[in-house]
């Protein structure tokens, strides 16, 4: 018989078409404070999200710190997560992506600053810092038009362009099937383009 059970407080569905979500279940546990289905979750996924966030970032000893942010981050806001809005897993993986796009932002400032500092000391021809805020602004306009798709689209082309995953990664990623991440990400890039006023 198919419908619902509960395993410790969180509600699992019985559907056989829905595989039970193991990161759902431990994030129910972690909510309540079980520091051993954290560790678990931890063992589980600390690879995978290392590797999200070294894909963004590059610097291990950064990418590093940004992990422990992040498993911080979900053992203080794992009571956020709602189980019949989406998987576990790339709940916690859209918690890593954003912390590592944070660290990049925060980097990049700094950078800023250093080189407006080195501007008044050495003369840089007009073209180069016209081209530098050019790719500046077409960034975040391209964050901005992410913001406006569908939380299934963006997330897809969210894994697929900063965290590097295969479209079948993806599909493994977020509990659907192959043919669903191809059409999320087509009908993604068209509504990007239209948001953005490029032609193709």
């Amino acid at each position: 018989m198919l419908g619902d059970v509960v395993i410790d407080g969180v509600e699992v569905s019985e559907d056989a078409d829905a595989p039970v979500d193991h990161v759902a279940v431990l994030l129910g546990k972690v909510a309540e404070g079980d520091r051993i289905a954290f560790a678990e979750l931890y063992d589980m996924l600390s690879s995978r999200v290392f590797g999200l966030i070294l894909r963004v970032l590059v610097d291990r000893s950064q990418s590093e710190e940004v992990l422990q942010e992040v498993f911080l981050e979900v053992w203080q806001s794992a009571s956020r997560f709602v189980p019949n809005k989406g998987q576990g897993r790339s709940w916690l993986l859209t918690i890593a992506h954003r912390r590592a796009v944070d660290r990049v932002r925060s980097s990049q400032a700094s950078s800023d600053r250093d080189i407006r500092a080195g501007f008044r000391n050495i003369e840089v021809p007009r073209d180069d810092v016209a081209e530098s805020v050019e790719l500046r602004l077409e960034g975040k306009r391209v964050v901005e038009a992410l913001a406006t798709l569908p939380e299934a689209q963006r997330e897809a082309l969210t894994l697929a362009y900063y965290g590097g995953y295969s479209q079948s990664e993806i599909a493994a990623l977020v509990g659907a099937p192959l043919g669903t991440i191809k059409t999320r990400m087509r009908d993604g890039l068209t509504r990007l383009r239209n948001e953005m006023g490029v032609t193709a």
